[in-house]
């Protein structure tokens, strides 16, 4: 459960990953193991960065994530349309880190059941300072850390096609999902974080 996880900014540092993650997924389905994935990573630079600090970062976040994916799941990231790729990876996150998730849950899923068209500033201010004020390890980080956070929000919503715009009052983009894809997560007991894509109370 997310709610076991403990309260994380690193997703500041390794946002979204949609084309790195769409490809370990393509990596494992051929029969790759987390192992030869990271070896991949380092000596082929698979993720096309310049360091081997930030090969191993980005090939143990994805590997994370894609450690909550059922092979279902990874079907549909590695082969699947690319809007529900985009929603596989956001969910990935969404099942990894627990801040994320409270914000998605709270705020966008609050604004599609409100039928609110926009996220704005004033509610990542808001979201940001009731968390404060419900765990210490959220209150012991200082304001640049929310202001990456922030961006690094926005950014992924734009990324995943959930918002229209990233500057200004953001306009909300209410996701259309596959049927069996609503299906899957209806049965694997997952039915939360389809809600909070489709603003469900």
């Amino acid at each position: 459960m997310v709610n076991n996880l403990e309260y994380r900014s690193t997703i500041k540092s390794k946002p979204y990953l949609f084309l790195e993650t769409k490809k370990v997924a393509s990596l494992i389905l051929q029969g790759l193991n987390e192992y030869e994935i990271k070896e991949k990573a380092l000596k082929e630079n698979i993720f096309q960065v310049n360091t081997e600090s930030r090969k191993r970062e980005i090939a143990a976040t994805v590997i994370k994530r894609i450690k909550v994916l059922d092979e279902y799941l990874l079907q549909k990231l590695a082969n699947g349309p690319i809007e529900t790729a985009k929603l596989i990876v956001l969910y990935a996150i969404m099942k990894t880190d627990r801040l994320f998730f409270e914000f998605m849950s709270e705020v966008y899923r609050e604004k599609l059941i409100l039928r609110e068209t926009h996220i704005t500033d004033k509610d990542f201010s808001l979201f940001f300072q009731s968390k404060r004020e419900q765990s210490e390890t959220v209150a012991s980080w200082n304001e640049y850390t929310f202001y990456k956070l922030k961006q690094v929000y926005i950014r992924v919503l734009y990324e995943a096609g959930l918002l229209k715009n990233k500057k200004g009052d953001r306009e909300i983009i209410k996701p259309v999902v596959e049927p069996d894809f609503a299906k899957h997560f209806q049965e694997n007991g997952d039915k939360i974080y389809l809600d909070i894509l489709l603003g469900v109370k």
